[in-house]
């Protein structure tokens, strides 16, 4: 008689994880590999997930930018992703509305293909007006608000901003250290938003 083979677990399927941002994303004055979306990656592979995230940052990218090329960034076929714009909105003092209005078609284009979403805040630099900012920030969070389908990661940089030893000499870019502990911080949230992607 044939002994019987022994039922092995079918391997994890690969989760492709696409980080649409700017000079954060795409790990500005760092060397390779050690950016925020490889990092994310090491730290998921460590925890047993799965992951691979794609880095779809642009250095200087604006939301309106972001809008523009969200559809060629999805030719990777993402099964979920994050959404970290809005820094350069702030740096240049465009108008909250018009950030809104491009963040807004972002996930639009992602709901329409099914794709969970984790939207990572940002905060506008303190130069230009308490006004301001509180109306930037809330760019963000009405946006959440309005979906709760959407993972809402507050601010993208917290725990760093306006820390110097984990930033480069520029004091907006994280420096290793930084981007290590930004990746820290937003582990839960991206565990999160990994749970939502279908299995199968």
């Amino acid at each position: 008689m044939l002994p019987l083979l022994a039922a092995t677990p079918a391997a994890a399927r690969e989760i492709r994880l696409l980080m649409l941002g700017d000079s954060i994303t795409a790990g500005y004055g760092l060397a390779r590999g050690q950016g925020l979306p490889a990092r994310l990656e090491a730290a998921l592979r460590e925890a047993g997930r799965q992951v691979r995230v794609i880095d779809a940052g642009v250095s200087g990218d604006t939301t309106a930018g972001g809008r523009a090329r969200v559809d060629w960034a999805l030719a990777d076929r993402p099964d979920a992703v994050i959404v970290a714009l809005g820094g350069n909105d702030g740096l240049r003092g465009i108008e909250p509305r018009a950030s809104a209005a491009n963040l807004t078609a972002i996930l639009d284009a992602l709901k329409q293909r099914n794709l969970p979403v984790m939207l990572a805040g940002m905060l506008a630099p303190p130069n230009l007006g308490a006004e301001y900012g509180r109306e930037f920030a809330g760019t963000f969070t009405r946006l959440a608000d309005a979906r709760p389908e959407v993972v809402f990661y507050p601010f993208l940089l917290d725990g760093v901003a306006g820390e110097a030893t984990l930033n480069q000499p520029d004091r907006i870019h994280p420096n290793e250290a930084g981007v290590a502990e930004l990746v820290r911080r937003m582990l839960p949230a991206v565990e999160s938003l990994l749970a939502r992607v279908p299995s199968g």
